[in-house]
């Protein structure tokens, strides 16, 4: 799904399941979407794999890496009250305060949070 604001085109993936299952997963989306024009995408908490939300297997830090080198925003849409790890709150709460990847509650939130 896509959606234009403010002159910006954003990508919505819509994918009933795990669509970033490891590293190479995450370069594959970014290079597609990138070849399609798109540099700000919204993803679900259900298209991650679980173990993405376990900061000490590292895959969050690695695959947020690479949206990072390749500068294409992202915000994460789900229900993080699930999760109980201080890290990773934190770690939610401190990229909250940047641009770069963002964690939202809801898909309207992630496409304000876009705009800019």
């Amino acid at each position: 799904m896509t959606f234009e604001t403010h002159h910006t085109e954003i990508a919505e993936i819509t994918s009933p399941g795990i669509v970033i299952n490891h590293v190479e997963d995450a370069i594959d989306v970014i290079g597609n979407l990138s070849y399609q024009g798109f540099d700000k995408i919204i993803i679900h908490e259900r298209n991650l794999l679980s173990q993405f939300f376990d900061l000490k297997t590292g895959l969050a830090g690695e695959v947020l890496q690479k949206f990072s080198n390749y500068r294409v925003r992202l915000v994460i849409v789900g229900d993080f009250s699930l999760y109980t790890s201080k890290s990773l709150k934190d770690f939610m709460y401190e990229s909250n305060k940047g641009k770069q990847v963002n964690f939202v509650g809801n898909t309207a939130e992630a496409l304000h949070r876009l705009q800019d």
